[in-house]
């Protein structure tokens, strides 16, 4: 079996680190932290522990994965590349569309595999609906409306839609398979004066489909969930419940309400969407094939990120 190094195992990184070591599949961890390593021996027997990369890149393993802060991505991921080794970067993939552009570049001149950790698109449930999509099941597309939010980890570097929104808009690209046109966005920034801690994203894709995403971390209760519009229905995923929702009914030519019933198509069960995640960058590997959340996918997502940014950046238009 393919052998996987984890560079980072702080707050998220440690769950990349217990599934590889689960799946048999560790090769080892990459911690700058060292008071944290006794602790890491203790709980991962028999693995091998680096105080930085350039060790970790002397040990065998096929490849490598980056849970470090998002700043530290692109160095790091480019420096595992060019040592010939196959990359998962957690999400954002970088901070810059520049940046992102580059590693992809950077990829193909090595040829190696470069996969984003974008942890939705492994959820079994974002396959059905895919698949329900395909099959018109609610008739062409008009809308998709997502929603995360909850009172979470303020981040003091990025915003919330980059902390919280890459999930969605890494969906979202999949879902309706294309790039937007044009976007529109606002943004509160209630607890730190350069941070926006809640966000409204709205995007306008080919063929008049639109998508919205509102993201906060500044909010009492969590919500995170999913409602797609159609012109023979709805489809509605509950994140939290794991439950995909068909609901066949909408307004007539004559704007008279129909309504034809209501059916769960997926209810889920203990799913484990980083296990699916981390097998598949095994799978890549070992194939030689290109992720789901492969590097196309993180640049447009980092590039709608960087220009939803641009013009948060650029304020308010005063009324005279």
């Amino acid at each position: 079996m393919e052998k996987i190094m984890v560079v980072g195992a702080g707050h998220w990184g440690i769950n990349h680190v217990k599934t590889f070591y689960e799946l048999g599949a560790l090769a080892g961890i990459v911690e700058s932290n060292l008071e944290t390593h006794e602790e890491l021996r203790s709980r991962f027997p028999g693995i091998l522990l680096f105080a930085n990369v350039e060790e970790g890149l002397q040990a065998d393993a096929d490849g490598f994965v980056i849970a470090t802060p998002a700043p530290t991505h692109f160095k790091l991921a480019k420096q595992v590349m060019f040592a010939g080794k196959d990359v998962l970067i957690e999400k954002p993939m970088t901070l810059s569309y520049q940046e992102a552009e580059s590693l992809v570049e950077i990829a193909k001149v090595t040829n190696r595999i470069l996969m984003v950790g974008h942890l939705l698109l492994y959820q079994p449930a974002i396959q059905i609906i895919k698949g329900l999509l395909e099959s018109k099941v609610i008739g062409t597309l008009r809308s998709i409306h997502q929603q995360r939010m909850k009172l979470g980890r303020v981040r003091s570097v990025e915003n919330v839609m980059w902390s919280f929104g890459v999930h969605d808009l890494a969906v979202l690209l999949y879902l309706i398979g294309g790039t937007p046109r044009s976007l529109q966005v606002t943004g509160q920034k209630a607890v730190q004066p350069e941070i926006e801690d809640d966000t409204y994203l709205h995007l306008t894709f080919e063929r008049g489909v639109q998508a919205h995403l509102r993201t906060s971390w500044l909010w009492p209760v969590q919500e995170r969930s999913m409602v797609i519009s159609g012109t023979e229905g709805f489809l509605v995923y509950e994140e939290d419940k794991q439950i995909v929702t068909l609901y066949r009914k909408g307004v007539n030519s004559d704007l008279q309400n129909w309504d034809q019933g209501t059916e769960v198509v997926y209810q889920g069960g203990e799913e484990n969407p980083l296990k699916n995640e981390c097998e598949h960058f095994l799978s890549c590997i070992h194939e030689r094939s290109n992720p789901l959340s492969d590097g196309l996918n993180g640049k447009e997502v980092v590039r709608i990120l960087e220009q939803a940014s641009l013009l948060l950046n650029k304020g308010d238009i005063l009324i005279e």
